[in-house]
């Protein structure tokens, strides 16, 4: 599917949908978009499009992953758009801000991945749900240090993620690395 105003996820990118689940997420991403004016901004009220960045070592063996602060789980650099209409951006500045790394160089401008998952209620505001628009990146220079965001950062070896994490938007990445790495890197 492809929405009625394209306009409305341009800010998003190219995404090549090879499965079930990559069609499903596709399609109600755009869905969301094309029916939600501030699908950008930071409203839970209105659930979000929100930037993440799949940052690979130097090698492409490992991901650097952080683990969480406020959900208490390791998952991929990322966070919101705020209002900005531009998924890969977000991505790339929230990978610089909660890494550390002195030089992060995007691997490709096309979408990796797209993860549609819930956020519970908590104190400060209500359940909503992210439209999560992954890209892919590659360290250059520096050494991850941790943000306020974050307990910790590690690169975790591409063959050890369940090692770490439960999150399928997180295991998802080596099922689709080599193959997008060949069409579009």
């Amino acid at each position: 599917m492809e929405g009625n105003n394209p306009e409305s996820y341009a800010g998003i990118g190219a995404f090549v949908p090879r499965t079930a689940r990559d069609r499903e997420m596709w399609d109600r991403l755009v869905a969301f978009c094309d029916k939600e004016p501030k699908a950008f901004e930071r409203d839970p009220a209105t659930s979000h499009v929100t930037g993440s960045a799949f940052v690979l070592s130097a090698d492409r063996a490992s991901v650097l992953l952080t683990h969480h602060r406020k959900l208490g789980r390791w998952f991929q650099l990322g966070g919101h758009c705020d209002g900005l209409a531009d998924a890969h951006f977000t991505a790339w500045k929230e990978a610089y801000e909660e890494s550390g790394l002195r030089r992060i160089r995007p691997l490709s401008d096309r979408v990796i991945d797209v993860d549609i998952h819930a956020i519970p209620q908590n104190p400060r505001e209500v359940g909503h749900w992210h439209y999560d628009v992954r890209y892919l990146f590659q360290a250059e220079a520096g050494e991850p240090q941790s943000s306020a965001e974050s307990k910790a950062l590690a690169w975790v070896p591409l063959n050890r993620l369940s090692d770490v994490t439960d999150s399928e938007g997180v295991l998802i990445l080596p099922e689709k690395l080599e193959q997008f790495l060949s069409d579009h890197c």
